[in-house]
């Protein structure tokens, strides 16, 4: 076949896709493994020439994320990507800041930095995800509080688009990308805009120590009930004292793993005084239930409450109290577990749940979401179970989105179908 051949007349590896590469359900071609980011743009420029629909994938850990491709030819797998040196880290670490390589899992890069006492302040909710990967899904853990999301320790990126062309920002951009942020319009993107290979962070000092602070609450009695109400407004004062609190927690976080049960909430404080601030908020929780502190981390922190049937609730920090009771009120077994300092909760739900209840759930909270001024997206679902939902719901910037899509992959070539509106 012409297309294989011109694929591997670019030097790069190529193997035969199996069914472990699907994408959403949508088996590849090919599999192309570049060591540079010159090899991806030489990828790109075979199948601009060939019409191949390409898509990028790190560890594979969100390739069931989204939408199903519309058709998918090619997957760059970022695994093997270097820097011009041969290394995978640039690390300045007189300055805070490090380049990496889209495919180094984020671990991997920690403890790189960790040599010389810093970190990337990002905690992705699921375990061995790549710089590339958190990038184009845009995830953030319980940190996001105080540090904020990649998008903004992101400050400078290198990307391929479709036809081949290198960009990174902050420098020299070709003549279709100029007065683009690569950055953020990257992040998030789920690799519909192009590849990306590299990306250079703002770092921070690893904290001198760590506490948590957990409490659990009372049970919040039936769903819907004054005694729930009640307790959920509880559990919204509490999480707004600790927001405002001077010991300054790096994050506020929720676990639920029942909902007429009782939930946890654990507050985490770095640095200066630890102890000394662990205890005030310790006393603060104590109004709610017997506080603990510990050294380390509860072993729910920073992981999703499921991965077969996840989605994603985003609303302003004031209504995460509504938002978990519209969750709470369609009477599902639902887990949440989430930032609700920052109201970004992740909802897990039985693997078992029927088509009609989930795509009940899916619209009623949406419904309820929209007036609060967020919205729901469905990370995760079986092909059978997401059918005929729309995974993202609606979005008054699906115009603008469309119109950047246009200008970055007139073709469709890139992820195509994956993202919000059939982007």
């Amino acid at each position: 076949m012409k297309a294989l051949r011109a694929l591997r007349e670019t030097g790069v590896t190529i193997r035969e896709a199996t069914p472990d590469d699907a994408v959403g359900g949508v088996p590849p071609r090919w599999v192309a493994l570049p060591e540079n980011t010159g090899e991806v743009a030489a990828l790109m420029r075979v199948s601009a020439a060939h019409d191949l629909a390409v898509v990028p994938v790190g560890d594979g850990t969100k390739l069931g994320w989204g939408d199903p491709p519309e058709r998918c030819d090619l997957l760059i797998d970022t695994c093997c990507l270097l820097l011009g040196d041969g290394s995978a880290v640039e690390h300045s670490s007189g300055d805070l800041v490090a380049r990496a390589v889209a495919g180094l899992p984020l671990d991997v890069l920690n403890s790189t930095l960790s040599r010389s006492r810093q970190e990337l302040a990002l905690d992705s909710p699921l375990p061995a995800g790549t710089v590339g990967g958190t990038l184009a899904t845009a995830v953030a853990g319980p940190r996001r509080f105080r540090y904020g999301t990649a998008r903004d320790l992101l400050i400078g990126i290198t990307v391929v688009l479709a036809d081949g062309t290198i960009a990174t920002s902050g420098g020299n951009v070709v003549k279709n990308v100029a007065g683009y942020d690569l950055g953020k319009l990257f992040t998030g993107s789920y690799g519909t805009l192009g590849v990306i290979t590299e990306a250079t962070f703002r770092l921070h000092p690893i904290p001198a120590a760590r506490r948590w602070v957990t409490v659990d609450l009372p049970a919040a009695a039936e769903p819907g009930s004054p005694a729930a109400r009640a307790a959920l407004a509880a559990l919204d004062g509490l999480v707004t004292e600790l927001a405002a609190s001077r010991a300054e927690p790096s994050a506020v976080e929720l676990e639920w793993p029942d909902l007429t049960g009782g939930p946890v909430v654990s507050a985490l404080v770095e640095g200066v005084a630890a102890d000394a601030r662990a205890e005030a908020v310790r006393k603060s929780m104590d109004e709610h239930g017997s506080a603990r502190i510990t050294a380390e981390a509860p072993a729910w922190w920073s992981a999703p409450p499921g991965e077969e049937v996840l989605l994603e609730l985003r609303v302003p920090p004031a209504a995460a109290h509504p938002a978990l009771r519209a969750v709470a009120a369609r009477g599902l077994p639902a887990r949440v577990r989430g930032s609700v300092a920052s109201a970004v909760l992740l909802v897990a739900l039985p693997g078992d749940v029927g088509a009609a209840e989930f795509s009940g759930f899916v619209t009623d909270v949406r419904d309820d979401l929209r007036r609060l001024g967020g919205g729901l997206t469905v990370l995760a679902a079986p092909p059978g179970l997401a059918h005929g939902i729309d995974r993202w719901g609606p979005s008054g910037a699906l115009p603008l989105m469309r119109r950047v899509k246009e200008r970055f992959d007139p073709d469709r070539r890139m992820s195509p179908g994956r993202f919000a509106g059939g982007i």
